[in-house]
Formats: C-alpha cells, structure tokens, sequence
C-alpha cells in the first residue's frame, strides 16, 4: 500500500476499503501470492528468503542511521504543489540573505573608512581585520563539507571492511591462511573507518528528521556498526540456494520498476529544497490552510 501510493506500484494496491478503513485488495493479491509460494516452495527455503528480506531491511536502516548522522542530505523533496509556498519562501530569505550581507558590508565600510584612533591612544583599526572576518566566514563553510566528505568516506569503508570480513569468516572452502589475511584486513579497515567516525561530530542538519521529541537511536556509530556487522555474518551465512531465489526475486522487482514505478514515482515532478527552507515551507503552508 505505502508503495503504490509512493506511485512504486499500481493504484490498486493503494485502495481503502470504506467499510473496513484497511488495504483490502492488497491484503488479498498478497495473501494469494503468499499461498501459492507456500505451497510450490519447501518451509526451509521459504524461511531463508524472509531472513534475507528481513536482515538486508535491518542493515539498509543501520546504515542509512549512519548517514543521516553523519551526512544528512542537503535538499528533501517536496510535491509539487507546494510549489508557490516554496517559491514564496525562497524569496524571503534570499532577500533577507541579501540585506544581511549588504548590512556587513557597510559595517565594514564604516569601520574601515573610521578616522584612526591612534591620535588618542587606542589601537587604529586597519583593514586587515575586515580581511580576517572574511576568512573566518570561510573557513566556517569549508570545515562541515570537509567534516562531511571525511564521513561519507569513512561509512563506505566500514561497508567494505564489514563485507570483506564477513566474507572471509563464512568462506570455509578457501585456506586458512588467506581466510585470516583477508579477515585481518577487513578488520583493520573496520576498525579504523569506526574510531575516525567515533571521532568526528555528528551533522547538525540530523535534527530536521523526524519528528520532534522522536526516538534516536543511541551509542552512534558503535549501535548501528554491530548490526551492520551481525546482519552481515548472517547474510554471509545463508546459502547459495536462498541467494539465488533472492537475486531472481530481487530481477523480478528491478523490473517492476524500470517498466512502471520509474515513471509514475512521486519523486518525478517532486521539487528539490533546501534542508534550512523546509521549516519555513510547513509553517507557511500550515498558516495558509488555517
């Protein structure tokens, strides 16, 4: 139901039944696709494809947690039809961007076109202070996009360095030396990608998601480190049969999407806004509706 109303799926599958106020006719589709798998499928076989759905959803969270932390993303879609509220407020404050800036601008004017004090004995104020101002503003913005990058990196190599691990713990056909070199090094990267991302702080932006007053999720990163790392080992596990059956289902998905939910995706006429402007949207939308 929440996919065919993302646009993911046909609009059948979104519908409400007025008596029942539940997805009566998804709930249905699926419970017979369900049967007919139950019963052509052995209940071991059945069982490995719901432990790969489910450990691949706990470990996409436990890295999509580390990525809201660390490098949230800078827009969020909106629809489309917000697009006057959207509109509106980037004007707002660009304008006010703008007066912001001019008003600095004159302030440093000022300052530096000041008759110089040191006749009176104070310290003359040159223009080398405005130049450090500046500089100061700069490296405020360059230092949360370098804080971000090393982040970003960092996750990617915990992800190799997990993979590479559980791979050489599950590979019992491969020799024991190569399976402890290869762990080894997946430990290593591991390790050192997990303090780098201990040692960094967390995104300010993580506050715009969700609701307020919400759960977080506490001990980041070393939380959902251990569940990417747990889930993996058991993913690594499983067999090949189950990942087999997975790969041919997860086709069967791909194609599903590529030939209908690609084009019919809310996402597609959705209008790319900044994190600072989504606050401002709702309350101007919200004040509008009253």
């Amino acid at each position: 139901m929440a996919m065919a109303r993302d646009g993911l799926l046909p609009a059948f599958f979104s519908d409400i039944s007025t008596r029942t106020q539940v997805p009566v006719k998804s709930t249905v589709t699926t419970g017979m696709l369900a049967a007919v798998l139950a019963f052509f499928m052995d209940v071991s076989e059945l069982s490995g494809m719901v432990s790969v759905g489910t450990l691949l959803a706990f470990t996409v969270v436990a890295i999509s947690i580390l990525i809201l932390r660390y490098a949230p993303p800078e827009e969020v879609p909106l629809p489309s039809s917000l697009q006057q509220f959207i509109d509106s407020v980037r004007k707002q404050l660009d304008d006010d961007s703008q007066s912001m800036e001019r008003k600095e601008f004159n302030d440093a004017d000022i300052v530096e076109q000041s008759p110089s004090q040191s006749e009176y004995g104070e310290a003359s104020i040159q223009y080398p202070l405005i130049a450090k101002q500046f500089c100061e503003g700069n490296q405020d913005k360059q230092n949360p996009r370098r804080r971000r990058n090393i982040a970003i990196w960092n996750i990617a190599l915990f992800c190799i360095g997990v993979l590479v691990l559980t791979s050489a713990a599950s590979a019992e056909y491969l020799p024991s030396l190569v399976r402890f070199s290869l762990g080894a090094v997946g430990a290593a990267i591991l390790l050192c990608s997990l303090v780098v991302l201990a040692c960094l702080n967390q995104d300010e932006a993580r506050h715009s998601f969700g609701h307020t007053g919400g759960f977080l999720c506490p001990f980041v990163p070393f939380l959902p480190a251990a569940c990417i790392l747990i889930n993996s080992y058991l993913l690594m596990s499983l067999g090949v049969g189950t990942w087999i059956r997975v790969s041919i289902w997860l086709i069967m998905g791909a194609l599903v999407y590529i030939s209908y939910g690609w084009r019919h995706s809310s996402l597609t006429n959705a209008v790319y806004v900044p994190m600072a402007y989504l606050d401002h949207i709702y309350r101007a939308s919200s004040s509008h509706q009253v």
